[in-house]
């Protein structure tokens, strides 16, 4: 028979060759919009004060881990000292967060929530906690820590990918 008629079957995988599975285009358009209605909220509430998502990133850190340093925010936001300066500027100069030496090391810059930038963190914080809780009241128990679990792992995943 002739071999161009036969029927080819396609060459052995090698254990160094990875087969990728189909993107998970569901979950990742799933998150895009869930994302996007999750910080819309917050970005209309933060517009009052010509403020913006860097803005409310900042203050909630700083009010969630009060006496945080400045070099410890950049890391947790993984961020440079260039982008993170206007910001916490704009923040420090509206006293929504203040700005104090450190007791061992006075070189070192501790970052302080004030009672309007704690009280901006919590209404930001209500506004985003009534979403999930409109949204968990429709899932079966325990969703709760299954979702907290689930974007642990998307978090965690080879950060170095």
């Amino acid at each position: 028979m002739d071999q161009a008629l036969q029927r080819q079957s396609p060459p052995p995988v090698s254990a160094c060759e990875k087969i990728e599975p189909e993107p998970m285009f569901d979950l990742i358009e799933a998150l895009f919009f869930a994302y996007r209605d999750f910080v819309g909220e917050a970005d209309r509430l933060l517009l009052r004060y010509n403020f913006g998502r860097a803005h409310h990133r900042v203050l909630y850190f700083v009010d969630r881990r009060p006496g945080l340093s400045v070099a410890e925010l950049l890391d947790l936001l993984k961020i440079t000292k260039q982008s993170l300066s206007r910001v916490l500027k704009e923040l420090l100069d509206q006293t929504y967060i203040e700005q104090r030496p450190g007791q061992a090391d006075r070189r070192q810059r501790l970052l302080f929530p004030t009672e309007a930038g704690h009280a901006l963190a919590l209404e930001i914080a209500q506004v985003q906690s009534r979403r999930f809780a409109r949204a968990l009241e429709k899932l079966p128990a325990g969703a709760r820590a299954q979702g907290a679990a689930f974007l642990a792992a998307i978090s965690d995943a080879r950060e170095d990918a």
